[in-house]
């Protein structure tokens, strides 16, 4: 009756308004007789008014932005992705990208194009965003320098540091000597320019070196750690170098800039011995999620957007008053890490790519159009190399390192990347720097960040040495060997319940390694060893519970996927658990849709499509992750859908033929380790058909009669599934559960999907 009732009221309510509001437009057009300048509109011209508006709608500054934002992105997603599987840093991939975007390719030979997505009107807007955008990043990188490590390690990290800023810097002093009189801009003091580009030569980047050490497990090696220190000193040093060199170039002489750098250091000191305090108060009263209140919040980004323009306004840039409120910020680990997650993502997703496709339209390759030009870019890439590299290598040397280690922070600090464009910016916004210059010397930022990756690899194999890993798996040679890699703590404790059913019993010749993986451009070099301990936490509690040796490998990728696949291919292990993901195409129409066109563009479909592993369009039941882990998995891979396992008590197993017998080494695991009960269900009566499927089922009957059990397809009912604790099912069984919609999975417990 409320139903019908409330019904009623709503048609009513909008019946009697709508009438209403019709009834006043008829007697507003009355009022229309009187005024000037009102045309009657033309019934044949409304689709021509209606491009007329699309056109305008396009041509609006925030369409284009809002299209250029689109196009950047996916572009640099793109370009990233292809650097990552070629094992580089995707910071390399998206300054190509931006460099692609520009007059250098697109610009090139699709002018047209060019000028409709780039109007020349448009780049004011592009430009304040990405500044915006930088403004946050080099907040962030602020507050990814772990101070505390610096003033610990500072004695061996600033001596390597600061050689490899002043050789650099000096050698880059010597190059503008020789390229002042040919590439200098009109009217620019040659100590400028050669300031400038001594200070370009001595940049390192300190969070692509950051990604590198972690993506290689060096994070808990001493190398590993003095080159994050020597980088975390150099950003310092070379910020503050950088400050003053803009002051100089600013005021137009050293004794004119001496106001502006004595301003500076005012600044500074105000803001380490009066506002940092200030802040520290803030924040260790608000160090949660939870009391970090828009009010607090407030309070921080107030404090980075008043630094940044009180630096700007000084004359220092923006971008050190935005580092230097980074650096002050709270330090305990758990508000950096919450704060920063607040900003990253908006500045490195959004407003960063907007930047290096910025640079890339500053970028003309095309200008370099004769040998003498790609000459001085090749001596440019000398000079930067030998000075940052091989200044590095030999201070490294000199405090006491050995020479694989010295030649390897001398590889890192060589990274460049964004830090390079950003001052190579700042350069050219000042008039400092000439098209051509700033051209080479991006050129330069890609080859020396590029080399970093070959450069470490070329050193290792080198200084290759038998390791200690060669000598425990020459150990752990006849023991069968588990992999168990995992996403998020309740997963790697199903996990380990799987892997522990199947070992129980078998300490002493078995190995149980439990691997998390993480993205490097998630997490910092400053919350690393607390991060790991936090992950591994709720799995050992698990581990001492079931009583089970547990070894765990903590690492930082770039690629998830690969990594997996690779350590358990180097580790030679005998099984790969994983836990299933779920795919975000799945349980909407859109989803749905955009999950179909993922798999026509999705590149790694595509090279699959070419290689024969998988067709295109092939429908998979699983997520994009587990789908590549599946194709480029060469090992027996356990793949589990978890609902709530708790033991291992009743397992049910479905044999379909005689592909599926691997299953039977399972099912004595099982029984031998766990005394699990077992029931192997005869699908469509082929175990019968089937001798050693027989033969395989018999032997267990006579070692665990009491374990094992068979039965048919029609008896299984609702009632007998939803006693079971897993179900272990073969790959290509699965699918075809899944395919034909099976009424198992309605009732299924949970699932462990298996690859031989």
């Amino acid at each position: 009756m409320k139903s019908v009732k409330n019904s009623f009221f709503y048609v009513a309510i909008i019946g009697v308004f709508s009438s209403l509001m019709y009834w006043i437009i008829l007697k507003g057009k009355l009022l229309e007789a009187g005024q000037k300048g009102i045309v009657a509109p033309d019934p044949k011209g409304h689709w021509v008014d209606f491009l007329s508006s699309m056109k305008h709608n396009l041509e609006h500054p925030l369409s284009i932005l809002l299209a250029q934002i689109i196009t950047i992105i996916l572009v640099a997603r793109l370009f990233g992705w292809i650097c990552k599987k070629i094992g580089q840093p995707s910071v390399i991939g998206e300054i190509i990208a931006g460099i692609v975007l520009g007059p250098s390719l697109i610009g090139h030979y699709f002018p047209e194009m060019s000028a409709v997505l780039f109007p020349k009107d448009s780049l004011g807007n592009l430009q304040f965003l990405s500044q915006i955008g930088l403004i946050l990043f080099m907040f962030v990188i602020g507050m990814e320098l772990d101070l505390k490590s610096l003033k610990n390690k500072a004695h061996d990290a600033v001596v390597i540091s600061h050689a490899s800023i002043i050789i650099p810097f000096a050698l880059g002093l010597g190059l503008a000597y020789f390229i002042y009189p040919s590439f200098a801009p009109t009217g620019i003091a040659f100590t400028s320019f050669g300031l400038f580009l001594g200070i370009s030569m001595s940049i390192t980047a300190f969070p692509v070196l950051a990604r590198i050490v972690q993506e290689r497990g060096m994070h808990k090696t001493k190398l590993g750690t003095i080159a994050i220190t020597c980088a975390a000193a150099d950003d310092v040093t070379a910020w503050c170098i950088l400050a003053a060199v803009i002051a100089i170039v600013k005021a137009g002489s050293f004794v004119s800039s001496l106001y502006v750098i004595g301003l500076a250091i005012c600044y500074v000191l105000l803001m380490l011995k009066v506002v940092r305090p200030f802040l520290k108060r803030v924040g260790d009263i608000n160090s949660t999620k939870e009391s970090l209140s828009k009010p607090v919040v407030a309070i921080f980004f107030l404090t980075l957007l008043l630094s940044s323009y009180a630096s700007e306004l000084i004359g220092i840039h923006a971008l050190f008053g935005a580092f230097m409120a980074g650096a002050i910020m709270p330090d305990t680990a758990k508000f950096r890490s919450i704060f920063i997650e607040k900003v990253e993502d908006v500045s490195v997703v959004i407003l960063l790519p907007l930047f290096f496709v910025f640079t890339g339209l500053r970028t003309q390759i095309g200008l370099l159009e004769d040998a003498d030009l790609w000459k001085t870019t090749g001596l440019i890439i000398l000079v930067a190399v030998v000075g940052k590299f091989f200044g590095s290598a030999l201070a490294s040397k000199v405090v006491g390192h050995n020479w694989k280690d010295s030649l390897s922070i001398g590889a890192l600090m060589n990274t460049r990347g964004l830090m390079e464009l950003v001052v190579l910016n700042i350069g050219y916004d000042l008039g400092v720097l000439t098209a051509e210059v700033f051209t080479m010397m991006v050129i330069m930022a890609l080859v020396t960040t590029f080399m970093t990756g070959p450069a470490l690899d070329l050193i290792n194999y080198i200084f290759k040495k038998r390791t200690q890993y060669d000598a425990e798996a020459l150990v752990n040679k006849n023991k069968y060997k588990i992999l168990l890699s995992f996403a998020t703590a309740e997963k790697g404790i199903a996990l380990l319940k799987v892997a522990n059913g199947l070992v129980k019993k078998q300490t002493a010749n078995s190995v149980v390694t439990a691997m998390h993986l993480s993205l490097s451009s998630e997490l910092h070099s400053f919350d690393l060893k607390d991060y790991e301990k936090e992950v591994f936490l709720p799995i050992l509690n698990e581990s001492e519970q079931l009583n089970q040796q547990l070894f765990t490998q903590f690492k930082v990728s770039n690629d998830i996927n690969s990594e997996i696949i690779e350590t358990a291919t180097k580790g030679d292990y005998d099984l790969l658990l994983i836990g299933l993901g779920q795919s975000i195409f799945e349980g909407t129409l859109l989803g749905k849709v955009l999950g179909f066109t993922t798999r026509i563009i999705n590149p790694d479909r595509i090279i699959d499509k070419i290689i024969g592993k998988e067709g295109l369009f092939e429908n998979s039941p699983f997520d994009e992750s587990t789908r590549q882990i599946i194709a480029n998995c060469k090992m027996p891979l356990g793949i589990l859908v978890d609902k709530g396992l708790e033991n291992l008590d009743a397992v049910f197993i479905p044999i379909f033929g005689n592909e599926d017998a691997f299953l039977m080494e399972y099912a004595q695991k099982l029984i031998h380790n766990n005394a699990s009960q077992i029931t192997i269900l005869d699908a469509q009566d082929q175990i019968k058909k089937d001798a050693n499927l027989q033969e395989s089922i018999r032997s267990i009957e006579q070692i665990a009669p009491n374990h094992i059990m068979m039965m048919q397809e029609r008896m299984i009912k609702k009632e007998f599934l939803e006693k079971q604790d897993l179900m272990i099912i073969s790959l290509e069984n699965w699918k075809k559960l899944i395919d034909s919609q099976h009424v198992w999975l309605n009732y299924s417990p949970s699932i462990l999907i298996v690859k031989p």
